[in-house]
C-alpha cells in the first residue's frame, strides 16, 4: 500500500514539474538578401567567402539563417528575376530580412545598374513588404571595397548609394547597420598591406581554384568574411534587436576601434 502511495506521489510530482517546464523557445528565420559579398559560395570559388556564411554560426538552434543573396545581383535584377517575391511570401511574424545591395546597382556600365531613384524605391518596397508580414527589415549599407589613396587612407567607394540606404532607413524608421563605415574603419586599422589578408588575394599556385593567382579587392576570404560578419553582429547588439536573445553563448563581441572611424 505504501509503495503504491509513493509511486502515485512521484507520478503527480513529475506531472507538476512538466506542467511548469519553460516553453520551448520560438523559432524564427533570418533572411539575407544581397550580392556576392554576402552570398554562399560554391566550392569552385573557395576561398572566396560571403560574410553571410560565418554570420549564420552566431545563432542558436532557434534561428535559421536563410541566405538568398546572389552573385552579381542588384535590387533591380533581384526583383526582375523573381528572387525577392518568394522571400516576402515565406515571411512570418518575428522573422528578419537583412538587406544589403549597391555593389551592382551603382555601376552604370553593368546590366544590373539601378538609377538612384529606382534604387531607393526598390529598398522601400522591400521594407514595406517585409513589414506587411509583421517581420523586421534591417537595412545595411554596402560593405567597403579595399581601396587606399597614396597616403594610405581608405577611400569611400559607395558614397552616393550608401547615403541612399541611410536616407531610406531614416525615412522609414528602419534599423540601419552602417557596414560601409564600419568596414572602412576596419580596413583602415589593418592598413594597406595587412588588409589584403581579408580579401581573396592569392599568389599564383597558392590555391587550385586560382592557378594564376587572384587580386580581388571586393570579395573576402574566410578571415575577411568572418571579420565583416562580426561587424554586423556588433550592430545587431548595438541596435538591441530581438535577435540578441538567440545568440549562441560566447558569440563574439568584437567591434572596431572607434579611433579608426
Amino acid at each position: 500500500m505504501l509503495s503504491r502511495l509513493l509511486s502515485a506521489t512521484a507520478a503527480l510530482s513529475l506531472v507538476a514539474l512538466l506542467a511548469f517546464r519553460p516553453a520551448a523557445p520560438a523559432s524564427l528565420k533570418v533572411y539575407l538578401i544581397g550580392d556576392s559579398t554576402v552570398s554562399v559560395k560554391e566550392v569552385k570559388a573557395y576561398p572566396e567567402t560571403g560574410w553571410g556564411m560565418p554570420f549564420a554560426a552566431f545563432f542558436d538552434e532557434t534561428v535559421t539563417v536563410d541566405n538568398r543573396a546572389q552573385n552579381g545581383r542588384s535590387t533591380k535584377s533581384f526583383l526582375a528575376e523573381n528572387r525577392w517575391q518568394p522571400v516576402a511570401a515565406a515571411l512570418h511574424a518575428g522573422d528578419y530580412v537583412f538587406i544589403q545591395f549597391a555593389h551592382n546597382d551603382e555601376v552604370p556600365t553593368k546590366r544590373s545598374y539601378t538609377p538612384e531613384a529606382e534604387f531607393g524605391a526598390n529598398l522601400r518596397r522591400m521594407v514595406s513588404e517585409t513589414r506587411s508580414h509583421q517581420a523586421q527589415p534591417v537595412l545595411l549599407t554596402p560593405v567597403a571595397r579595399r581601396k587606399f589613396d597614396d597616403a594610405g587612407k581608405i577611400e569611400e567607394t559607395h558614397a552616393a548609394y550608401a547615403e541612399l540606404v541611410r536616407a531610406v532607413a531614416r525615412d522609414t524608421n528602419t534599423p540601419l547597420i552602417d557596414l560601409d563605415r564600419s568596414s572602412q574603419a576596419l580596413l583602415q586599422q589593418f592598413g594597406v598591406e595587412n588588409s589584403k589578408l581579408l580579401f581573396n588575394h592569392l599568389a599564383p599556385g597558392e590555391h587550385p581554384n586560382y592557378p594564376d593567382g587572384r587580386e580581388d579587392n571586393t570579395h573576402f576570404n574566410e578571415l575577411g568574411a568572418r571579420r565583416m560578419a562580426e561587424l554586423v553582429l556588433a550592430d545587431v547588439r548595438a541596435l538591441k534587436l530581438g535577435l540578441v536573445d538567440h545568440l549562441r553563448q560566447g558569440a563574439v563581441k568584437k567591434t572596431v576601434d572607434p579611433q579608426a572611424r
